[in-house]
Formats: C-alpha cells, sequence, structure tokens
C-alpha cells in the first residue's frame, strides 16, 4: 500500500511537467495537506473520476489569474471564447496531468483507468470526491496565480 506522500510525488512531477510544456508556466509546489471541505481552491475546475486498483477522483482547481494565464500560455493571442477556451484548457491540463500520474503510480503498482473530465466554473462551487477516503491537496503557485491539485482514492 503506497503512502500519500508516495502518491503525491507523481501529480507534482505531472503537474509542473504539463504546465510548463503546455503553457510555460513554472508551477512550484507548496506542502500538500488533507482537505477539511469540498470548497474548490480556485474559480475553474475539472474533475476526473478513476477505476481500477483503486476508485476515486483527481482535480485540478484554477484561481481565474491563472486559468487565463493558462489559456494565454496554450493559445497565445488565439482566444476566440475566454470562457469556453478556459473549460477547455483547463479539462485538457487536467486530463494531461491525471494521465501522466496515472502512469508513474501504474510503474508503482497501482493501475488506475481515468474518465473523460468535467469542468465547473464558478466562485465557490464544490468539488465532491466521490471516495469515502481523505482527500489529499497539493498547493501550487505560479507568477500567475494559484492552482490546486486534489486526488481521493
Amino acid at each position: 500500500m503506497l503512502a500519500g506522500a508516495e502518491i503525491a510525488k507523481p501529480f507534482v512531477k505531472a503537474t509542473q511537467d504539463i504546465l510548463n510544456t503546455m503553457a510555460g508556466m513554472k508551477a512550484a509546489p507548496g506542502l500538500p495537506y488533507v482537505k477539511k471541505n469540498q470548497q474548490a481552491k480556485g474559480d475553474v475546475s475539472a474533475i476526473v473520476g478513476v477505476t481500477g486498483d483503486r476508485t476515486g477522483t483527481i482535480a485540478v482547481s484554477f484561481t481565474k489569474a491563472c486559468a487565463v494565464a493558462l489559456v494565454k500560455g496554450m493559445l497565445g493571442d488565439d482566444i476566440q471564447d475566454i470562457i469556453q477556451d478556459t473549460q477547455d484548457a483547463v479539462g485538457e491540463v487536467t486530463n494531461m496531468v491525471s494521465g501522466q500520474a496515472r502512469a508513474a503510480l501504474a510503474e508503482m503498482g497501482v493501475t488506475l483507468q481515468g474518465s473523460t473530465p468535467t469542468v465547473i466554473l464558478g466562485d465557490g462551487h464544490l468539488i465532491r470526491h466521490i471516495s469515502a477516503n481523505p482527500v489529499v491537496a497539493i498547493p501550487f503557485a505560479t507568477e500567475q496565480g494559484e492552482l490546486t491539485v486534489e486526488f481521493c482514492f
């Protein structure tokens, strides 16, 4: 059975790799913690359900400033519809972070399949993880704002 800190490492690496590659953003991880409520830390979140050796969810939540910087980093000035582009970018990045982290977890002996991300917008929205286990949250800081990666298996 992998401990929380070991499980967190692939999420930290995946988040840093994907944000840097896709949007040229440098993300500095903070200390992981156990989240006490369902309140999203950001304004735009995407959640991926996972099944396999464990069942649960992976979510990434961006502040408005960080989400807009993500879209600009991915699309440059080619933004057509900021709301739609933000939803697409957050969903795509969450999908990639989830995929890379799940690939690393598979190498550690935990095989998980992921669903298509669901994107949630709005101030004060909730992220409902489908497992009764503790939700581990990893905060990240970028020059453009904050994001939080959460997982619960």
